[in-house]
């Protein structure tokens, strides 16, 4: 298997989906902070901060997964994310909540939280990982491999 070639796809689908992610909520901060009103998860004076943090995150990890640089790393961070999002999804659909958006992607891509959607984050999850034993496959060289 070329792993070189994998990482590079991988890392493009998972930055792809942080990126749009991201750019979704970052074009109106405020409409991502009333959406993480609907979770009735949070205190009210921490969706602005919350709002900012996650988009910060997702910001980041678009670029250290773009840029490669200790690209392990980066994609266990990823992976973890979109883990806490699949269980704060699964708690929500638990307690019932009826959400006409989820938020994933800000307002202007309103996705509905449905039955699946935690599973939607948790192949993401799987990609991250996948993408983590790919850049740690790519970096094995002749010289360590024993």
């Amino acid at each position: 298997m070329n792993w070189i070639m994998l990482t590079w796809c991988l890392r493009l689908l998972t930055s792809g989906v942080l990126l749009a992610s991201a750019l979704g909520k970052s074009l109106d901060l405020q409409g991502f902070a009333d959406v993480l009103v609907t979770y009735r998860l949070f205190p009210d004076w921490s969706l602005w901060l919350l709002a900012l943090g996650i988009t910060g995150v997702e910001w980041g990890l678009t670029a250290w997964i773009l840029v490669g640089w200790r690209l392990p790393t980066g994609a266990l961070l990823a992976m973890m994310l979109n883990s806490l999002y699949a269980i704060g999804l699964i708690v929500t659909l638990f307690r019932g909540l009826d959400l006409p958006n989820c938020g994933c992607y800000g307002v202007f891509f309103p996705q509905p939280l449905r039955w699946y959607s935690p599973l939607e984050d948790l192949v993401l999850a799987g990609i991250c990982y996948a993408l983590y034993v790919g850049a740690q496959a790519s970096r094995t060289t002749l010289d360590t491999v024993s």
